[in-house]
């Protein structure tokens, strides 16, 4: 067998393994079983790229054509043997998927990532070689800040990378998690996601209220306060009252009479430890 470098030959699907460089995580069973209804009534017109190793031959790129293959019980398969390094297999792997667009934002992000810790390359020197801006690979690698169980509602529920940044923009995974279940029980689109948590910063910024005492029976403070008034007929004072109520508030007018002698009134108005109210306002739960 001809191992000629950029040669087409035909190999055995049982000697190829897969790429340990392989970015992508997941393969959609429904696509992949009309690729094998295409490869078995065209053929497979594009090769494999693999490479020679100890253990036999390593997928570099093609998985997706070889899985399809696999389906319809292909023995051989037409495949270009080139002689690459592990990097350079990485980036094949990773320059194939990204060019078909085969790969979520997630799985090109731990790829990304993948080339820098196994490999050593700067994202300057990644961006260089995927033709890709550093800023753009700095907003990927950012994207791996979500946890994993995220990533996967993401993934399922067909959001975009835009939806996820948003989320990076909130300050923790507990506003994160629960602004996500908002935007996919919502269907809610990108600048919808991005208004609902820019509203959730917003109203985590204010500053919090007084708590409002609230009534929520307003007949036993009304009581309270015709009991008061009746303490201060039976001080001898005369005393008249006028109730009203609105749609904001309830209104209780004490109108007393001033009596003859102050030093009198203050004895009796401390006697019975009595505060007045003009007016009174509640909100109501």
């Amino acid at each position: 067998m001809n191992d000629g470098k950029d040669e087409v030959v035909q190999l055995y699907l049982d000697d190829i393994i897969p790429n340990r460089f392989q970015p992508r995580l997941t393969f959609d069973e429904n696509a992949l079983n009309e690729l094998a209804a295409s490869i078995k009534e065209k053929g497979v017109l594009q090769p494999l790229i693999v490479r020679k190793t100890d253990k036999g031959y390593e997928l570099i790129a093609g998985e997706r054509r070889l899985r399809a293959a696999r389906i319809i019980g292909i023995t051989r398969i037409p495949c270009i043997v080139m002689d690459v390094s592990d990097e350079q297999s990485a980036l094949f792997a990773i320059i194939e998927n990204v060019q078909r667009q085969n790969l979520d934002f997630f799985e090109e992000a731990i790829a990304i990532e993948r080339l820098m810790t196994e490999h050593n390359l700067s994202q300057e020197e990644i961006g260089r070689k995927l033709g890709k801006a550093q800023s753009t690979l700095s907003n990927k690698l950012r994207l791996l800040r979500l946890p994993e169980e995220m990533r996967d509602k993401i993934v399922i529920a067909s959001l975009t990378e835009r939806h996820a940044r948003a989320l990076l923009t909130l300050p923790d995974n507990s506003a994160r998690k629960r602004a996500l279940d908002i935007i996919i029980e919502r269907h809610l689109t990108v600048s919808e996601a991005e208004r609902l948590i820019k509203d959730i910063i917003r109203r985590r910024k204010e500053p919090s209220k007084p708590p409002i005492k609230v009534f929520k029976d307003m007949r036993i403070f009304i009581n309270t306060l015709n009991h008061a008034v009746d303490s201060i007929r039976r001080a001898g004072i005369e005393a008249d009252t006028a109730k009203s109520e609105t749609d904001e508030y309830f209104e209780y007018v004490v109108r007393i009479s001033k009596p003859n002698e102050k030093p009198v009134i203050m004895e009796t108005l401390e006697s019975i430890e009595l505060n007045w109210y003009i007016l009174c306002k509640a909100e109501f739960i």
